[in-house]
């Protein structure tokens, strides 16, 4: 029976790495099931799921997947962070839980198939989301059309002279 467990949530861990862009893996330790919950929320708002799994399925899972190995980052209760959209964003959702909780340590993760320690962990979560960054995009883009508009105008006004 526990073998046909541990293969049917082999299964689900795959399931959830299938198209992933990111999986965050966090300590929960000494956490209190209100924070956990609260949590969830903060990464389910941020278009992430948070799960936890055996260490030893998910190595499984990463290897039968020739995904990259976090076997550094996979020792004692591990909760798993997966998102298929931003990165960016689960990764600012868990920053900042544990700048309010202490209890709650970043252990790193993958990203784009590429191993992520906690320090790259860190400058990842501080970058701004896609969202901020097209609409940083788009912002510039106005300015030089509206210079160039400008430009244009002028340029008319002395030839119209």
């Amino acid at each position: 029976m526990a073998c046909a467990q541990n293969v049917a949530n082999l299964e689900k861990v795959k399931a959830d790495l299938r198209d992933v862009t990111a999986v965050w893996v966090v300590d929960y330790r000494g956490l209190t099931v209100k924070e956990v919950e609260q949590l969830r929320r903060d990464v389910r708002a941020a278009e992430g799921a948070m799960k936890v799994y055996k260490n030893t399925l998910v190595k499984r899972a990463l290897a039968d997947m020739e995904m990259a190995d976090m076997d550094s980052i996979l020792e004692g209760p591990s909760a798993f962070v997966f998102t298929t959209g931003d990165p960016v964003a689960p990764a600012k959702a868990l920053k900042d839980f544990a700048k309010q909780n202490e209890n709650l340590v970043l252990k790193g993760g993958i990203m784009d198939g590429q191993f992520q320690d906690a320090a790259a962990f860190e400058q990842i979560a501080s970058l701004p989301s896609r969202d901020q960054l097209l609409g940083q995009i788009a912002c510039s883009l106005t300015g030089v059309a509206s210079q160039l508009a400008i430009a244009i105008g002028e340029m008319s006004e002395k030839d119209a002279a």
